[in-house]
């Protein structure tokens, strides 16, 4: 056990959870008050010394299971009871009689698809958790193909599973059978919860299925090989650029969060930050009570001002998620700044701060700008000269020593005239210039990337292509 613990522990940190030696030895001595066949409190004690953030916890469960699927019992049996074995209840909830019943009750291999499918339908309707691990078992063995030694990822047998499962039609099914059983039908609010309770079961069990496909994939595999394989990037660490579908709803999961904490850190930066001038007046009246001894000097505490943000965001292409998610993440903690001001271009520009003004859900004012922004010149390819030209012309002026101009691209210009100068302009005006570039550092000046002609006139230039490099940043705006 100590070396699975070692390994298991070992991969987390390969998966980016930060788990320190302290942690390490808190969960080895919390397994030592776990009864090791409980999996639920096993994985439970484990959790609570090693994860620290909600964003973890997907990895962390992942990872359990590949490291203890072949440990602990498959069914929890209460109340000193024994439980009746799967094919019992196969034959018990189809109401089999005669050949039938003494055909389920010898297995489910026995039975044809349809009798499956019904025995399925039958154990979502009464959510049966037993009966649903039963049927995942063999669901498992008669649809997805596994073979042993075969190179084949665990999604490619999932798939393969639920399409012959038809989770869509049991879900209908399901639907049309508890809408017969109310006289007059079910009311909206009715078939809203019914809906989502059959939809919580069914994807329970497509969880029971994708475990049982993991399981058998780590027998024939080993725990290591399958830790690797499945090993995926924590969502602080996903790339913006190359992000999936399912990535991207973990970054919008994840940004809450650390809109919070941000929000809160910088208030305290400026809060308790650097000490005034020396109060003379206020230090001598206090040394009274010492005797005329100025024992403890007193200051005069600026006001720490907040500054004035102008986000000027490249929308173009590939790079139209990562300026999403600063818009996000910025408009997000908007009351840390005294004016919020947003700018998108491709090769023309537009303000789009109407756009974010008195709304909640920030998602739906970014799809607006998607949509909606004027920003296409001419042929919609990126030109970066012209947008920043524009951009001056239009709203120059309206840049002060309080502002901080924060532009978001990777300066990938299409061989356009760079129009340096504005940015030239923009710094001897603002507080700050800064350009964030979601490209990494080496693809920087290559092809046609201009981003060292914009580093030339800016405060900094940093590589930001995921949620931990732009906290970093958004840190240091304040």
């Amino acid at each position: 056990m100590l070396d699975v613990l070692t390994g298991f522990i070992g991969e987390l940190r390969a998966a980016g959870l930060p788990v320190s030696l302290t942690e390490d030895i808190d969960a080895m001595e919390a397994v030592r008050h776990i009864p090791i066949e409980d999996r639920e409190a096993f994985k439970y004690a484990l959790a609570a010394t090693l994860v620290k953030s909600n964003s973890h916890w997907r990895a962390f469960e992942t990872i359990f299971d590949v490291y203890f699927s072949l440990r602990g019992p498959q069914f929890a049996i209460s109340d000193g009871e024994e439980e009746a074995s799967p094919e019992e209840q196969v034959a018990a909830m189809a109401g089999m009689e005669g050949e039938e019943g003494r055909r389920a009750g010898g297995g489910m291999e026995g039975m044809t698809p349809e009798e499956l499918a019904e025995i399925l339908y039958r154990a979502l309707q009464r959510d049966d958790q037993a009966m649903m691990r039963a049927i995942a078992r063999e669901s498992v063995t008669r649809y997805a193909g596994m073979e042993p030694g075969r190179p084949v990822g665990g999604t490619y047998y999932l798939y393969r599973t639920l399409r012959n499962l038809d989770l869509e039609g049991l879900l209908a099914r399901l639907m049309e059978s508890a809408a017969q059983e109310v006289e007059g039908g079910l009311t909206p609010l009715e078939e809203r919860l019914t809906r989502d309770e059959y939809e919580i079961r069914i994807d329970q069990l497509r969880k029971e299925v994708e475990a049982e496909i993991r399981r058998r994939l780590v027998a024939d595999r080993g725990a290591e090989a399958m830790a690797k394989t499945l090993r995926k990037p924590l969502p602080e660490n996903v790339d913006f650029m190359h992000a999936t579908r399912d990535e991207l709803v973990s970054l919008r999961r994840a940004i809450h969060p650390l809109t919070r904490k941000l929000a809160v850190r910088l208030a305290r930066k400026r809060r308790h930050g650097r000490k005034g001038p020396l109060d003379f007046r206020n230090t001598v009246r206090h040394s009274l009570s010492y005797g005329g001894v100025p024992a403890e000097p007193k200051f005069r505490y600026p006001r720490p001002s907040k500054p004035e943000i102008f986000v000027v965001a490249d929308i173009s292409g590939s790079v139209a998620a990562f300026a999403r998610f600063t818009l996000h993440l910025v408009h997000a903690i908007s009351s840390q700044f005294s004016r919020v001001r947003s700018f998108v271009f491709v090769d023309g520009i537009d303000e789009v701060t109407r756009y974010f003004e008195g709304v909640e859900d920030i998602t739906d004012a970014i799809h607006r700008v998607n949509t909606e922004a004027d920003v296409i010149w001419v042929d919609g390819h990126s030109d970066y000269g012209h947008a920043f030209e524009v951009f001056w012309e239009r709203w120059g002026r309206e840049v002060s020593p309080k502002t901080s101009v924060l532009l978001l691209g990777d300066a990938r210009n299409n061989y356009h005239a760079s129009q340096a100068w504005v940015l030239k302009e923009l710094r001897k005006k603002a507080r700050h210039v800064f350009w964030l570039n979601p490209e990494p550092r080496s693809y920087w000046d290559t092809g046609d990337s201009i981003v060292g002609e914009y580093a030339a006139h800016c405060d900094g230039v940093f590589e930001c292509r995921n949620l931990k490099q732009l906290e970093r940043f958004v840190e240091e705006l304040a």
